[in-house]
Parts: structure tokens; C-alpha cells; sequence
């Protein structure tokens, strides 16, 4: 899981262009969106949904789950170690 957690935040400084971020700034269990977190936006999490299915083969097929999926970075990862195709 730490292993996926410390992926995903590389993929996540790369696609969304955090130039300012490294994966050390990033905490797993802070939010992603809003304030006190990366601050991300709905653009972003289109770009995140964007990863998911390129990446791990993901697609949300319950959009009203996103909030509690996108919520933190630990949250991603376990959705995605949860849902992945082998």
C-alpha cells in the first residue's frame, strides 16, 4: 500500500502539474480538495478519473462515491488495491 501511496503522488505532482510539490509535501491522509489539503478542483479530479483508467484499468462506475474515493490519496490507493483487475 505505501508503495502505491508514494506512486500515486508522483502521478498526481506529474498530471496536474504541481511543480511547487513533491511527494514529501503531499500527507496520505490529508484532503485533496478544498482548503487544508492540495486545494485540487474539479478540473483536477477529472484529470484523477483520467489516471485511474489509464493507469490501473479504474473506471468510477459510481459517480457519487468519488467525493469518499477522491477524498486523500490513501483513500485512492485503497480504492484502487480494492478495484484493481488483476
Amino acid at each position: 500500500m505505501e508503495e502505491l501511496i508514494e506512486k500515486l503522488k508522483g502521478e498526481l505532482i506529474a498530471e496536474l502539474n504541481l511543480e511547487e510539490v513533491t511527494p514529501a509535501d503531499i500527507d496520505a491522509e490529508a484532503p485533496l480538495f478544498g482548503d487544508g489539503g492540495l486545494g485540487l478542483d474539479s478540473i483536477d479530479a477529472l484529470e484523477i478519473i483520467l489516471i485511474l483508467e489509464r493507469n490501473y484499468g479504474i473506471k468510477i462506475e459510481n459517480p457519487a462515491q468519488g467525493k469518499e474515493i477522491f477524498y486523500s490519496v490513501k483513500t485512492l490507493a485503497e480504492y484502487i488495491t480494492a478495484n484493481q483487475k488483476k
